[in-house]
């Protein structure tokens, strides 16, 4: 039997006359996909889906159940908040995340496999079950106050966007950064959203001690492709305003053009930097689609919603940059790829970023560091005599019994 990230070559594109399910409004998955570690699947009766196919009514009582499309904001009783990696790939070794899913819907986000542990779809449920961490700015000063805390680059929002349509009410991300500029301790943020621009007042702060670096996430100049592709994030336009406003206050700013998908927006790539330079991004970096999980179907679905005349080509090529796989997981090879349109992308953006003028992210200083005060210890009332008395240091001796 092969292994489970091991697949065939992609079938030929889905039959026009054929009509893929759409999804609901502003949402990139059209329902819930099963996930790995479900005991159960639920799948559709062949009558239901020639039924859809040839236009049949169905009594209501017959009708396939979709899933609940709004969105619930849900809590997330984390214990710490400071997530720690020692993957040779990234270039700091912890991170922040307030939320677990993410409103915006990229139907090609590596984090919708993380709904799965729990117990969650990474098809709606990523975009609709919305986790967040009330007592995250809380928690990560009693982090940042252990005696034993080494202070280095925290990364914020790098696996679920920290300025997701929910950060307007909950406004954890703009708690969190001002736990961090009060101990002047260095952050990193990439995000897809304007909503950066509300906390510049607290960004321009921590630029001015050389503590922040930002970055926006591009996956081109069409409006319309990112529609689709990213239903609820901020059009390409407007994440260019967003990192105009950045560098106009002082903060550095560089530009992220991930993921790059062939087919689709591979063609922007020497445009998208271009624009993102114009507007005032002074670095750049690029990926390559990856496929891990649960992503792959997500993105075979949609490929048939959307683009099903180029959705043979798309998986063809993706799978051969995994070696005919359906994702390369190994350090080194997942955010880049291999063979020859690998090679390509990578000839490309090395020319456009030496041709645009595109530099490094300024390291960020750890000097600065003031550890917030540690949080007064409730006083535990003594439970016997001789507790009482260790208490009051009346006893030189204590027992380890």
């Amino acid at each position: 039997m092969d292994r489970p990230d091991r697949r065939p070559p992609p079938p030929p594109a889905q039959d026009p006359a054929a009509p893929a399910r759409p999804a609901p409004r502003g949402r990139g998955s059209a329902a819930n996909v099963a996930g790995r570690f479900d005991a159960w699947q639920r799948d559709r009766p062949d009558e239901v889906v020639e039924a859809d196919r040839v236009g049949w009514e169905q009594a209501p009582d017959e009708a396939p159940l979709l899933p609940d499309p709004r969105t619930q904001l849900l809590i997330d009783t984390a214990r710490t908040v400071i997530a720690r990696n020692e993957s040779p790939d990234l270039p700091f070794d912890r991170s922040i995340n307030p939320y677990r899913g993410c409103e915006h819907g990229c139907i090609y986000c590596y984090a919708r496999p993380s709904h799965n542990y729990l117990g969650l779809s990474p098809g709606l449920d990523f975009e609709t079950q919305i986790f967040h961490k009330p007592d995250a700015p809380e928690l990560l000063a009693a982090e940042l106050a252990r005696p034993g805390y080494v202070c280095a680059p925290i990364a914020l929002g790098v696996n679920t966007d920290a300025y997701q349509p929910v950060e307007r009410q909950t406004r954890l991300t703009r708690r969190i950064l001002e736990v961090l500029l009060a101990c002047r301790h260095p952050v990193s943020l990439i995000t897809k959203s304007a909503l950066i621009e509300r906390d510049i007042d607290l960004l321009a702060a921590l630029a001015a001690e050389n503590l922040v670096t930002a970055a926006v996430s591009l996956t081109g100049l069409s409006a319309e492709l990112a529609r689709h592709l990213e239903p609820r994030a901020a059009s390409p336009q407007r994440r260019l305003a967003a990192i105009r406003a950045l560098a106009e206050a002082g903060v550095p700013v560089g530009v992220s053009f991930a993921p790059l998908i062939p087919g689709l927006n591979d063609h922007e790539l020497e445009k998208g930097l271009e624009a993102a330079r114009q507007a005032g991004a002074a670095w750049a970096h690029y990926g390559v689609l990856r496929l891990p999980h649960e992503v792959a179907p997500l993105l075979e679905d949609w490929l048939a919603r959307h683009a099903p005349g180029k959705a043979a080509r798309v998986m063809a090529v993706l799978y051969d940059m995994r070696g005919g796989r359906r994702n390369d997981p190994r350090f080194g090879h997942r955010l880049r790829g291999l063979g020859h349109y690998a090679e390509l992308m990578g000839q490309r953006f090395r020319l456009a970023r030496r041709r645009l003028g595109f530099t490094s992210p300024p390291p960020l200083d750890c000097s600065r560091f003031m550890p917030p005060p540690q949080p007064a210890q409730a006083a535990v009332p003594p439970r016997s005599a001789a507790k009482r008395r260790r208490a009051n240091g009346e006893d030189s001796q204590l027992s380890l019994f």
